[in-house]
């Protein structure tokens, strides 16, 4: 079935390019005029002036796709359409009295010429809508293409700020209670934003660099709280895998908020498992013996589902389970 849905993707861009660019446009104009000759020339027992009819459909086809098409239809003017298409067949009839093209034998089949002549302009409309149609819905994709970009900076960047704030707050509290602590945590800090500033910046990261910034962020943490432990497992093949930078901070974050217990030792557990071109994350945290706050998250949670939804709209799927002892984040990426 993908198989499938690619290859139909496939013939339809390549059909889309030949229709509607420029730089085919030669070939798309010598086609129509070796179909119409073909046509024309190859039914010289009836006609006896086929060059006549020939320059005839061929102008009526060129002036209908790029004037009366254009300027009429394109801008809503339908009425003044049919009635020029009307006028054209009424040209079309007091000619044809005059000046009969076909074969004297069979004379001029008023009816039959109209209809070819509607024929033509019908299907030389058809051409140009369909191009008009073609190239509106590109741009309606690239539209969406940038809407949605310039939504996930956006959720990126509100991720930032909202990070740094608490990870500042938690060194103005440090510095008070213990000035080395805080040194510490301002130089691991520093390692963070470093990482934020510059290697976040871009569409993808190695994934072993986001592992490497979580251990980071999870080890200020452990300098800033003595009864706090975590844990990173890895398993499969994890070098080269490159996915959308400061993807798990939300929920590592999250789990770290909610899991501070004075009364016992708090933990979180991130599992990283490739396996089959999929990507599992799994964040489990402990959570307090006396929880006031709602664990649901905050502003970090809600823009992480909202940028998986823009990522990976078909290839995610997130679970969350929480229950009065831990709370666990599930989350499947198709790589």
């Amino acid at each position: 079935m993908k198989n499938s849905t690619h290859q139909q993707l496939i013939s339809e861009n390549v059909l889309f390019r030949f229709l509607v660019s420029p730089e085919r446009r030669i070939f798309r104009h010598l086609l129509l005029i070796v179909f119409i000759g073909v046509v024309l020339y190859n039914s010289v027992s009836v006609i006896d002036s086929p060059t006549a009819i020939f320059v005839y459909f061929v102008m009526l086809f060129y002036v209908n796709m790029y004037v009366l098409v254009p300027r009429l239809l394109f801008r809503n003017k339908n009425i003044a359409y049919c009635l020029s298409v009307i006028g054209i067949l009424v040209v079309v009839a007091v000619c044809g009295y005059f000046f009969n093209p076909f074969n004297k034998e069979h004379g001029l089949n008023i009816p039959l010429f109209s209809f070819l002549t509607v024929l033509l302009l019908a299907a030389s409309s058809s051409i140009k809508l369909f191009q008009k149609g073609m190239m509106d819905r590109q741009l309606i994709y690239e539209l969406e293409q940038s809407k949605a970009y310039a939504e996930l900076d956006q959720l990126k960047n509100q991720i930032n700020p909202h990070f740094l704030f608490n990870m500042l707050n938690n060194a103005n509290v440090l510095t008070k209670k213990d000035p080395e602590k805080a040194s510490q945590v301002l130089m691991k800090l520093s390692d963070l934003l470093r990482y934020q500033l510059y290697d976040s910046a871009r569409d993808k990261v190695l994934l072993t660099s986001d592992i490497h910034f979580l251990e980071d962020f999870l080890n200020l943490e452990k300098v800033r709280r003595d009864s706090f432990d975590f844990l990173i497992s890895k398993e499969g093949d994890l070098s080269g895998v490159q996915i959308p930078p400061l993807l798990f901070i939300s929920f590592v974050e999250n789990a770290v908020k909610h899991n501070n217990d004075a009364t016992k030792s708090s933990y979180v557990h991130l599992y990283f498992e490739v396996r089959n071109d999929e990507l599992f994350f799994t964040c489990i945290n402990s959570k307090p013996m006396l929880q006031s706050v709602n664990h649901a998250g905050g502003l970090g949670l809600i823009n992480v589902k909202r940028r998986l939804e823009l990522l990976f709209p078909a290839t995610h799927s997130l679970n969350i389970e929480d229950d009065s002892e831990r709370y666990c984040v599930t989350l499947t990426i198709k790589l």
